[in-house]
Order: structure tokens, then C-alpha cells, then sequence
């Protein structure tokens, strides 16, 4: 992605900028927070009913998510959380619940959902986790055959194989409540616990009013210890578990009776998941089908990726670059990746990706791209792949530092749930973006916090 040139920062000050991401930083896992604020297009129409296609079963003060982690499992006395930060050699999964208190019934949590200032104050708390099953432990077992193969022991093919069908089995379970019969699976970003992922897929499941089976992928981000190490120990995490979460998409695709994807990625998260989705792509082309139709992901959304644009670019259209790819098809036609859109959200007010690029010396990261760094042939270009849209929110901040304006700001939130809950692409009725370029939209002036919560 062709980039205009910024001007550089004094060295002191961007130091101080990212001592400052640092303490806000390791505040961001702990061990409680407040519902987000009510998204603005229901503050705006509480008379739309928006919650009214919620499936009886799930009129209820807690949400109850299906999470896949390749965290190891913490079993020491003094645990407060299920899995701790420490990696697994194997893909564990299971139901986390979230509970929202101190609200008495569903009733109250839908009413004071609907409100731009809440009367009561709802609170996010880790219910009970139960593991339903796991896969083999990783590298898995293989023998020599008689005639000098290499092969998968028939032990180790047959654990894999009932791990598989019990995911399957709870996840066709789940898709009887879900009236898209797609799936939602959001990937967490950096200084992240099990706890603090599961609160934002919650509260982003609510607010989709449980269109979707709603899930979310936790990997071993580290949040202890010294800042700057412990960011260097996730980034060596986040690579470790692209597999895992390739084969957790791979494995949702493939189920009978999901009819969708949309998967959502924050801040460091972003670089799992299109490290994910760049090797399902290449199995997809190697098998001759296209990646569109064999994984049927349906959006994918990028927030406040921390991500290197260039390693960004590298990794969305590479198969474009490469007429020499070995396909069953022939080397002019590029493959699909998506049967709906790529949306990127970010903001050049997201300081804490400031601690990003100073430490990998990036000269820019996705998460703080503005429309005009985007060079009118890049824009162009990008546009020729369809549906990718970069939108930028450029006011005020509602969080401490600017990361999290998808769950506080209640009118990016609500773009948001126009496009995964109703499908509606930018400048469309409920979506009054301001396009810039053939690929770039903007928040129109004035988008601010205008709802009570965190």
C-alpha cells in the first residue's frame, strides 16, 4: 500500500508517548469492567425493537460463548482465571460465560440497553468456563509404514477426529438459536486475559442481539510483567498461534449448517487472523477451490490493527503478485478471498499503537492510517479487489487512549453493528460515512461519545 510520508517525532517525546501506552496499556486486563456504551442507533430507535429476534433460550442476564484457546490451562490454587498466558502445545475448547449484573432480569438488561444514559450501572463478570474437549497434544504422533510412508498413528487420527466431532456437535447446538446460521469469532489483541476476551465478544454478541453464534479465539498474549518484554514475548505468541486459529476457522467452515463467517480481530489480534487466513488461502488454491467458497467468510474486521501497513499489504494481496502460483486454475485469475467485505477501522489519535511503532521502528501502522496517507494509485488499486474499505475515526477519544473506540464510542459501535448484524456496506441508510476515495470513509464531525458506560 503506496504511503505518503509523515514527519518524524523528536526521540524524547515519542518516548514519553510510549512510557504513557505502557501504564495505560497495562491497565487494559483487568478484572471487571462496565458494559460499553449503547450503540447509537439504538439510543437513537429503542422503538425498533432491535432485540426482539433473540431466541427465548437466550433472554437472559449472561452470555454464554463458545471460545477455542491454545492458552494452557492455569491449575494452580491461587488461579483466578481458567487459562493463564503461558502457551499450549494443544487446541483446548469449550463455554465461558459472561454475566452482566447487578440486573435482575432480561427485561431491565434490554431496557437499559436501549439507553443513551443508563439508569443502572451493568457490570461484565466471568461466570463458570467449562472445557468441553481438546485436541491431541501438538506435534502428533507418526510411524513409518511397511512400504517407508510417514503416517499419522491411528491413535492420534482418531483422538483429533472425536475432538473434531464434539466441537461440531456444540457448535450445530448453538446455530439452532442463531438466525443468520453464521458464526462470529472475535480474535483479542495484546495484554489480554482469557477474562478481558471474553467480556468484549460478549458485549459485541449483545449488542448484535445474538444474530450469530457468537464465539471468540484467545491466544497467549502475555499481561504481566515488565511492559516492554512482555510485548516482545506476545508478538512471538501471536506468530505461534496462527496455525491454531487457522485451524479453529477451518474447522467452523467446515461444519454442517453454517452458512457464514464474520470474523473480528483487535489490535495485535489483527496480525493472527490474516496470518490465518493468508494459509487457509494458499490450502484453498492448492486444492483448486476458491477460498471465497470454501471458508464462506462473509466480513472480515480489522480494529485498530497494530500491524505494519506494508506487512499488512504483503499479506491481503500477495496472491495478486504472484502470477506463477501453482493452481488449478489458470495464472491470470486471482482468487477470492471473502464473499463479503475487508473493513478496516482506524483512528490516527490511537496512541497506543505510538508503542508499536517506535519499537519496530514502523514507519506506519494500519491502526493510525489517515485517508490522505493512502497515495491515489494505492487507492486505485485496492479498489479493484471490491468490497475493502479503510474508515477512519478522527475525533474525539473515549477511551483512555484511543484503542477501544469500537465498543466506547457508541457511533463507531453502531457502524459496527450496521455492517455485521445487517450487512450494510458505507453511505448505505445507517451507515452516514463520508467517503473520501475510492476506498476511504470517514465518521462525519461531531461523532463522539453521546452514551453512558466505560
Amino acid at each position: 500500500m503506496a504511503m505518503r510520508p509523515r514527519s518524524s517525532r523528536p526521540l524524547r517525546a515519542r518516548l514519553l508517548l510510549c512510557c504513557a501506552a505502557a501504564l495505560v496499556m497495562a491497565g487494559c486486563a483487568s478484572s471487571a469492567r462496565s458494559l460499553m456504551p449503547t450503540p447509537s442507533i439504538y439510543a437513537a430507535h429503542p422503538e425498533s425493537a432491535p432485540f426482539g429476534e433473540v431466541a427465548a433460550d437466550l433472554r437472559r442476564t449472561n452470555v454464554d460463548l463458545l471460545y477455542v484457546t491454545d492458552r494452557l490451562p492455569d491449575l494452580a490454587k491461587e488461579a483466578v482465571l481458567p487459562y493463564g498466558e503461558v502457551r499450549s502445545r494443544s487446541i483446548g475448547f469449550g463455554s465461558a460465560i459472561v454475566e452482566m449484573t447487578p440486573v435482575a432480569d432480561w427485561a431491565t438488561l434490554e431496557r437499559q440497553s436501549l439507553l443513551a444514559q443508563r439508569t443502572q450501572d451493568i457490570h461484565l463478570e466471568l461466570g463458570a468456563v467449562k472445557e468441553l474437549g481438546r485436541f491431541p497434544t501438538e506435534p502428533y504422533d507418526i510411524e513409518r509404514t511397511a512400504a517407508g510412508k510417514t503416517v499419522r498413528t491411528p491413535g492420534v487420527v482418531a483422538r483429533h477426529a472425536l475432538a473434531k466431532a464434539h466441537f461440531q456437535g456444540e457448535l450445530r447446538r448453538r446455530l439452532k438459536n442463531a438466525p443468520s446460521k453464521q458464526v462470529m469469532l472475535y480474535v483479542h489483541g495484546f495484554n489480554e486475559t482469557f477474562a478481558t476476551a471474553s467480556y468484549t465478544a460478549a458485549e459485541l454478541c449483545h449488542f448484535f442481539a445474538h444474530r450469530h453464534v457468537c464465539g471468540f479465539f484467545t491466544w497467549p498474549a502475555s499481561s504481566s510483567g515488565s511492559f516492554l518484554i512482555s510485548y516482545t514475548n506476545t508478538t512471538e505468541s501471536a506468530e505461534y498461534s496462527v496455525g491454531h486459529l487457522k485451524k479453529a476457522i477451518r474447522l467452523i467452515a467446515q461444519t454442517p449448517g453454517v452458512e457464514g463467517l464474520q470474523l473480528l480481530a483487535h489490535s495485535r489480534g489483527t496480525a493472527v487472523l490474516l496470518g490465518a487466513l493468508r494459509e487457509l488461502a494458499i490450502e484453498s488454491i492448492a486444492a483448486g477451490i476458491e477460498p471465497a467458497k470454501s471458508l464462506k467468510i462473509e466480513n472480515v474486521v480489522l480494529m485498530s490493527p497494530d500491524i505494519d501497513v506494508d506487512v499488512a499489504t504483503q499479506k491481503v494481496e500477495a496472491f495478486g503478485s504472484d502470477p506463477d502460483l501453482i493452481a488449478a486454475w489458470d495464472t491470470e485469475f486471482v482468487p477470492n478471498l471473502l464473499r463479503g467485505r475487508l473493513t478496516i477501522y482506524a483512528s490516527p489519535e490511537d496512541r497506543a499503537l505510538r508503542l508499536s511503532q517506535f519499537l519496530f521502528r514502523s514507519r506506519n501502522r494500519v491502526g493510525q492510517l489517515r485517508p490522505e496517507d493512502i497515495t491515489p494509485a494505492a487507492q486505485a488499486y485496492f479498489s479493484k479487489w471490491g468490497d475493502m474499505d479503510l474508515i477512519v475515526y478522527d475525533g474525539e477519544r473515549t477511551d483512555i487512549f484511543g484503542h477501544s473506540y469500537f465498543t466506547s464510542n457508541p457511533e463507531v459501535s453502531s457502524d459496527l453493528i450496521e455492517l455485521v448484524r445487517f450487512g450494510r456496506a458505507p453511505g448505505e441508510p445507517g451507515r452516514p460515512l463520508v467517503q473520501t476515495g475510492p476506498i476511504t470513509w470517514e465518521f462525519p464531525k461531531g461523532a463522539t461519545q453521546t452514551a453512558g458506560g466505560r
